[in-house]
């Protein structure tokens, strides 16, 4: 299966809730059985599904402080680069603390899963 904006859209959004609802299931579902991913660029990155689902839930934002919007901008083959923006609120979910510009580098299997994710991140500077 080859990717398409759509696809990679859809793999987002999902994202997007995976990361919304710290489901380890629809977290799993995101990648392949032995993805990697890379936090940061000089981070060690995690390896396999299990222990990228362990390193999503190991320190979980406070639900409803935090929303995100991401999108395509190039695909080759298998290849994708998305750019968006993910947004932290206070406890009250509505008070605005900080936001941050990402920009992803994923590389999919012929099912749709990410095999590789890569995310480097820069913070929107306070006025």
């Amino acid at each position: 299966m080859a990717i398409n904006q759509q696809s990679v859209q859809a793999w987002l959004d999902k994202y997007v809730q995976a990361w919304k609802s710290y489901d380890p299931q629809a977290i799993g579902d995101l990648y392949s059985e032995d993805a990697v991913n890379y936090y940061g660029a000089f981070d060690e990155p995690q390896r396999g599904r299990a222990a990228i689902v362990e390193s999503w839930l190991k320190s979980p934002d406070a639900k409803g402080t935090y929303d995100a919007s991401y999108h395509p901008i190039a695909i080759d083959g298998n290849l994708a680069i998305t750019n968006g923006r993910s947004r932290y609120f206070e406890a009250d979910g509505k008070t605005f603390r900080m936001e941050f510009d990402n920009i992803f580098v994923l590389r999919f299997d012929d099912t749709g899963r990410c095999v590789e994710f890569r995310e480097w991140y820069t913070k929107k500077p306070s006025k």
